[in-house]
């Protein structure tokens, strides 16, 4: 009897571990998110860029990668249905929700075409992470972020300026300039994305990375080099930042 129970509940636990949504219009938050109606998903299985991630091309000239890989996921979208199978929650940002998304009538993942075009990683971790063989259809072919070089998503989220250079086109007597491409001491702001964020030791003590600034803060005229740019709290949030304190109540971004 204790066995058939245990069964059943792992039967349960699998049906409802992806609960189908509603098929609706979707908006293109970043490369690995979307909004449908009031739920936020993380596109799960990949790594994508943040809109402030900045890559190297085929000819040797930086490029606003994570802008790019957001309009391409845009224009997949292109205004179709997009229904989510929703997964559970997502464990880096509990507002957030871990989503296996698709175009109304396409049984292929949002998640997958992403890595197939080469604008997002394969996460081998993810339970539905299956997408190796099309990251390696397009780093052979170098599609995408894979023309020229780039870090991984994940390590440019956290400041890693010694990891990894992947790409097609990462020539090693050039490291260090690569590296300082890659990782500019005066970050270019994207357009609409006006938060500022800054790396910050004191910030562990609330168990963040880094502290973001409002435009409605008093510390933000005075932060000149930011190491990341944010679209909204929600985006900050999500990569670890915790406001500063010195924000004036119910600020918001601009």
């Amino acid at each position: 009897m204790r066995f058939r129970n245990s069964a059943v509940a792992t039967l349960l636990l699998t049906c409802l571990s992806a609960t189908p949504g509603l098929a609706a219009t979707a908006i293109v938050k970043d490369a690995s998110t979307v909004q449908i109606n009031n739920t936020t998903y993380r596109l799960d299985g990949i790594d994508a860029p943040a809109p402030d991630q900045l890559c190297i091309d085929e000819h040797a000239d930086v490029w606003s990668c994570g802008v790019e890989a957001r309009d391409q996921l845009a224009k997949l979208v292109g205004g179709q249905q997009v229904h989510c199978d929703d997964i559970g929650v997502d464990p880096t940002y509990k507002k957030r929700r871990l989503g296996v998304c698709k175009i109304e009538g396409d049984p292929t993942s949002l998640s997958q075409l992403l890595v197939r075009r080469g604008y997002a990683l394969n996460v081998e971790a993810s339970a539905t992470g299956r997408f190796k063989p099309d990251e390696a259809s397009a780093k052979d072919n170098r599609q995408g972020l894979w023309k020229g070089c780039f870090v991984a998503p994940r390590e440019f989220r956290v400041g890693k300026k010694d990891g990894a250079l992947l790409g097609g086109s990462c020539p090693a007597d050039r490291d260090k300039q690569i590296r300082d491409a890659l990782f500019p001491d005066d970050l270019a702001m994207p357009a609409g994305c006006n938060i500022k964020g800054k790396y910050a030791v004191r910030a562990r003590v609330t168990g963040n990375v880094g502290i973001y600034h409002l435009q409605a803060c008093r510390s933000y005229p005075g932060l000149t080099n930011p190491d990341r740019w944010f679209c909204t709290e929600d985006d900050a949030q999500a990569a670890g930042f915790r406001r500063a304190y010195n924000c004036r109540s119910g600020g918001k971004a601009k």
